[in-house]
């Protein structure tokens, strides 16, 4: 990781070279990303904006062809965040404005990917109709199985896209550390915290979605994205204070990915850490 990050930032050709070569890939469209983002923050939104700019060149091709927007708005999002987080030097606000990458992301996918969205509604609508009429043959009595809408996916592949967009700016984050400031991305990544009004405003919109139209339930996903990363960073956090090792952090992520109640929970803490600060419990004592 340490050699990419150094030959990105080797020259503006260099980094065009990596943002180009996979700003057009599902597989490696994150990197590309990550790239814009570290040249973002090292050297401006200028700089940036001029990698971008030939990236989604790439992209656009791709998301004209396959009818899949996610490479261009993956590559817009990260850079947006990089601005946000070079000119305010806050990782939580970078952070919390993936909320708003995301909604732009799943409106956009409404406005111009119609004929994306319909087809995977379809596709959908198939495996589940297949599944629903295994079922009743295996003698499962009548299954009605819900058929995903074309907004709910909009919204779903919203959430994903306003994930990936966040690890993205990450990485990049961790590569001006590497390069420049040895160490200083666990430290800042441990700390990041929203504020109490931030986080309960983010927590209330998101169960204030959830309740409504079973088709809004992937835009309060969207919501619930930068909460999830600060749960993220407070599990963390705990285990460097804690001294604890890789295992636990393998344990933690396998029972988070497998298991909804330990996500609520995750919430849940994040929530209370907004006003009660773990970390400071968990710092040990000054001495003289």
């Amino acid at each position: 990781m340490r050699g990419l990050a150094e030959f990105i930032m080797r020259g503006r050709w260099q980094a065009l070279a990596v943002a180009i070569l996979g700003a057009g890939s599902l597989l490696f469209g994150w990197i590309s990303a990550a790239a814009v983002g570290l040249v973002t923050l090292r050297k401006g939104h200028v700089s940036g904006g001029w990698i971008v700019f030939w990236a989604l060149l790439p992209a656009t091709v791709a998301a004209w062809f396959s009818a899949d927007p996610s490479s261009v708005l993956l590559l817009l999002g990260v850079y947006v965040l990089a601005v946000v987080l070079r000119e305010t030097v806050s990782l939580p606000l970078a952070v919390a404005s993936s909320a708003f990458v995301g909604f732009a992301t799943g409106g956009s996918l409404l406005l111009f990917g119609e004929a994306f969205l319909t087809q995977l509604a379809e596709m959908f609508a198939a495996l589940l109709n297949q599944l629903q009429a295994n079922l009743e043959a295996e003698g499962s009595g009548e299954v009605v199985l819900a058929l995903p809408e074309p907004e709910q996916i909009a919204g779903l592949l919203a959430a994903g896209n306003t994930v990936t967009v966040v690890l993205s700016l990450l990485l990049a984050r961790y590569w001006q550390a590497l390069l420049y400031n040895p160490g200083g991305f666990r430290k800042e990544f441990h700390a990041l915290r929203l504020p109490p009004l931030w986080t309960a405003g983010l927590g209330l919109l998101a169960l204030g979605i959830w309740a409504q139209e079973p088709w809004l339930s992937g835009w309060a996903l969207v919501v619930s994205v930068p909460l999830m990363f600060c749960g993220l960073a407070l599990v963390h956090a705990y285990m460097a204070a804690s001294g604890r090792g890789a295992g636990s952090a393998v344990v933690f992520y396998l029972m988070w990915i497998l298991l909804d109640p330990v996500k609520g929970l995750l919430l849940g803490l994040v929530v209370a850490d907004a006003w009660i600060d773990f970390r400071k419990r968990w710092a040990p004592p000054e001495t003289d």
